[in-house]
């Protein structure tokens, strides 16, 4: 699985980003094996987000010129091919920064840098973990550091977007339901996400991407794959935990959880932003098509299932969680999968109300920062970066409805008999 890098790197930062560039700082994200995470950069002399006054005097200048040249009629069709030409070479330049692809036009994400394998941990207690909200891989490791009760053993900072694109440390007062917010860098200091990972012994220039785990003891990165720490948080910890009882990933379901990410990360997890970053019309519909193939077999699945494996929620099921809870919020409108909304999938849409009725695991959905960080800061899929209203379906009172999946527990059919 991967990490988030930065908002605009589309949760996935390219090799090689050129010296005089800034990675944005967003998200990462995890698949069962390896972890990746893609990062957007963008030059520190050109703003992704133009301040009021000189957008609205280019506006005045543009309006001004275009009616002593063609009045109110359209502009010119060769003014039209020209500039449309103009702005795909921009955007394929863009997007072969944002996402790379294959040879085909379809998105190709990266592998994470700081395996845990590498680490041996000599103090838990010195751990710190660095996510941005808007990032679904980050999600996972905080709804398994909230649900084991690691919130005291395991501090957080929490980055979120900058002007740039990189991932910055504000304090974000906020109103509203108690859920997590950005926040100052907690353990370091630093302003920025990249200042944290220059920080380790010999430093470093590569993507810069969240969830990352530092150790603050040997000022080192211990790890920045999402499934390695979530794995870590779930039974690595477990002297330092409130909830050690709470087993993500029994011994007698491993086998299963292995089976479902090798379905749902590639065709779902990943699977999602292999819509959204296509490059090509034949890798959108193929990724399209496995996307909807999939969503459609979980919503089979899981009308006689209350989990993916069975009674017990785990691992497998917040990493589809944090995915799901995205779908109407962003994937639907902004990356294409655009088929059926996951309102439209009443099994689908009811679990992800049940894990989102979990003790914690609201607190932990900051839908503002979420939408923010895909609509204002993935410039090269929303140029305007106009922010749509958040759908019904997703706000906090109706995700809080009666999901009713209580009656598919094995233990409630067999009271009943």
């Amino acid at each position: 699985m991967q990490p988030c890098s930065s908002v605009a790197s589309v949760f996935l930062a390219p090799q090689g980003i050129p010296p005089n560039t800034t990675a944005f700082g967003l998200c990462r994200r995890s698949s069962p094996k390896s972890s990746k995470c893609h990062v957007i950069w963008a030059s520190p002399r050109m703003s992704l987000n133009p301040t009021p006054q000189s957008s609205n005097s280019n506006s005045s200048v543009l309006n001004t010129l275009t009616k002593l040249l063609w009045g109110q009629s359209l502009p010119p069709g060769l003014l039209i091919a020209t500039v449309r030409t103009a702005w795909n070479s921009t955007w394929r330049l863009m997007m072969s920064q944002l996402a790379p692809s294959d040879s085909s036009g379809g998105y190709s994400r990266p592998a994470s840098k700081f395996r845990l394998s590498r680490f041996t941990l000599e103090n838990p207690k010195s751990l710190h973990l660095y996510v941005g909200l808007p990032c679904p891989w980050a999600h996972r490791t905080l709804i398994v550091r909230s649900l084991k009760g690691l919130e005291e053993a395991v501090a957080v900072s929490v980055a979120s977007p900058g002007q740039d694109g990189s991932w910055e440390f504000k304090y974000v007062r906020g109103a509203g339901r108690d859920i997590l917010k950005p926040s100052l860098d907690k353990a370091n200091g630093c302003k920025t996400l990249k200042q944290v990972y220059s920080l380790r012994r010999g430093g470093y220039d590569g993507r810069s991407t969240v969830p990352m785990l530092w150790d603050a003891d040997q000022k080192e990165v211990i790890c920045n794959e999402s499934y390695d720490i979530t794995e870590l948080f779930n039974s690595g910890l477990n002297g330092l935990a409130r909830n050690p009882g709470l087993d993500l990933s029994p011994p007698e379901l491993k086998g299963k959880i292995e089976e479902w990410n090798q379905i749902i990360y590639p065709n779902v997890n990943n699977g999602v932003y292999r819509c959204g970053f296509a490059q090509s019309q034949e890798a959108y519909e193929s990724a399209a098509g496995d996307l909807f193939d999939t969503l459609d077999m979980l919503d089979d699945h899981l009308g006689s299932s209350r989990y993916l494996c069975g009674d017990k929620l785990t691992l497998v099921d917040i990493c589809l969680f944090t995915t799901l809870i995205r779908f109407d919020l962003a994937y639907n409108i902004l990356f294409k999968c655009t088929k059926k909304k996951l309102l439209e999938y009443p099994n689908l849409h009811a679990y992800m109300r049940d894990i989102y009725q979990i003790p914690k695991v609201a607190a932990t959905c900051n839908f503002d920062e979420i939408m923010d960080g895909y609509y204002k800061m993935l410039f090269p899929l929303n140029p305007g970066g106009i922010r749509p209203v958040v759908p019904s379906a997703s706000q906090h009172e109706q995700l809080c409805r009666d999901h009713g999946r209580e009656s598919l527990s094995s233990a409630v059919h067999a009271s009943a008999i």
